[in-house]
């Protein structure tokens, strides 16, 4: 990294834009007003902190070098919160100082997204300077990412985008110069039920074996949309599944092996076959986790019976389903669990799962762009997790190539967040051979 480069990065590491944070709101906006500032001043664009809604958003607009009018549009994407830097004792160098050493960047957000932000803005600048950008550039960032926030989700649907690509360098590689393109993120449901059954506690001598338990009725609940005995969801909930091709299996086998992932954090397995079956499991599957109970005095040796409990549960949706449907299936199967007089309140909401086609033009550019910068042709992978944008782009017609050049070793949402050295200039390189190779769809 050139001392320009370092320069700049550090000026955006320095901002504490931590959304989670009331207190640094004003840094958020000013990390917002730093891309646009970078837009304006270093790549002959516009670019303004928009408000919308309760928050902002940063939009920016860098023409074509020639004939603007007729030439393909990208969106670029990213964000520039962070997470929280704590705990700070575990940092060896100060989280939002830029600080190089070991082949290695490190601060809060150099992976997780400035840093991969900073590439995007670097390769537009790039070839704007050379006068060599054949695309309109529309960059749409967001203060609010890692709080989970829909602003730009909200901006999406109004119509107000028109693109014919997107790129989100928000993501990495499974190993060093093994770069990943992710067709896909999972949905998410998130469900919240109580159970009451009584008027108050009672004593689980006298009433014990005759009265209803609700923590009995909470466990009963939550194994009905648990994982069976194959490790699959009950049909109900597997509704709607969109397949991996085969060439999605095929890239999925060259990933690191389902036993190597699970033992790699300290995991086990949940079935006999989960290991061989990770990534469609995790990647094409829906999955159910009880991620939290309530009810009696946990702690203490209490010997009574509960008549109140409450619990939630998360049903991650595989590309392909539909929120409804799943949530209202779940919903059923949770009411048909409880026996009779439990009263059972449910309630749930979700974002839906996203996916790109593999054989969209914009994916096959984007492997050739890709191999032609990496050396390396990309897999193409699915996240496990979800990314309300990559639903809302789907529903907006905008194919969209989710990247990055992060690493299981660069510490994301951890102390000593850091990012390769090496990968700033191979990133600008493979996002301005992106923007390149997009020239090539039509304009409209």
């Amino acid at each position: 990294m050139d001392e320009t480069w370092q320069r700049e990065l550090s000026e955006f590491i320095a901002i504490p834009s931590v959304s989670a944070d009331p207190s640094h709101r004003d840094d958020v906006k000013r990390a917002g007003e730093w891309v646009c500032d970078f837009i304006r001043t270093k790549c002959d664009g516009t670019a303004e902190l928009t408000p919308f809604g309760e928050k902002e958003l940063a939009l920016g607009e860098i023409p074509a070098s020639h004939e603007p009018e007729s030439a393909p549009t990208v969106l670029v994407y990213g964000h520039f919160d962070v997470q929280p830097p704590a705990p700070l004792d575990l940092w060896e160098t100060d989280p939002f100082t830029l600080t190089v050493r070991d082949e290695w960047a490190y601060g809060r957000g150099v992976t997780d997204d400035k840093g991969q932000v900073f590439v995007m803005l670097k390769a537009a600048q790039r070839l704007v300077e050379a006068k060599a950008l054949p695309v309109n550039l529309r960059f749409a960032c967001d203060g609010e990412e890692e709080v989970g926030g829909t602003t730009i989700v909200d901006y999406l649907r109004t119509g107000a985008v028109n693109a014919q690509a997107g790129i989100i360098f928000d993501g990495g590689m499974s190993e060093i110069d093994k770069p990943q393109i992710e067709l896909a993120t999972r949905g998410l449901i998130a469900f919240d039920v109580k159970v009451t059954t009584g008027a108050r506690d009672l004593h689980s001598g006298m009433y014990g074996g005759a009265a209803l338990n609700a923590i009995h009725v909470l466990m009963r609940c939550f194994e009905a949309v648990l994982a069976r005995e194959n490790g699959l969801l009950p049909e109900p909930l597997r509704a709607g599944i969109v397949a991996p091709t085969q060439e999605e299996l095929q890239n999925w086998s060259a990933l690191p092996n389902g036993q190597w992932q699970l033992d790699n954090m300290g995991a086990r397995p949940l079935d006999a076959s989960a290991a061989a079956d990770f990534y469609v499991r995790t990647f094409a599957e829906p999955s159910a986790d009880v991620n939290g109970i309530l009810g009696g005095k946990p702690g203490l040796r209490n010997t009574t019976l509960s008549v109140h409990a409450s619990g939630e549960f998360t049903i991650r949706l595989a590309p392909g389903q539909d929120v409804d449907t799943i949530g209202r299936a779940a919903e059923q199967l949770v009411r048909e669990a409880a026996p009779a007089g439990a009263e059972i309140d449910v309630r749930w909401k979700g974002t839906p799962p996203g996916l790109v086609n593999p054989d969209s033009p914009v994916i096959r550019l984007a492997l050739d762009a890709f191999e032609k910068t990496v050396g390396t042709r990309p897999l193409l992978s699915r996240a496990g997790g979800t990314l309300p944008i990559t639903p809302a782009l789907a529903d907006a017609g905008i194919p969209t190539v989710l990247s990055g050049f992060g690493l299981p070793e660069s510490n994301v949402h951890s102390p000593n967040e850091r990012y390769l050295l090496r990968y700033f200039e191979t990133g600008v390189d493979t996002a301005a051979e992106l923007y390149t190779a997009f020239a090539e769809l039509p304009a409209s």
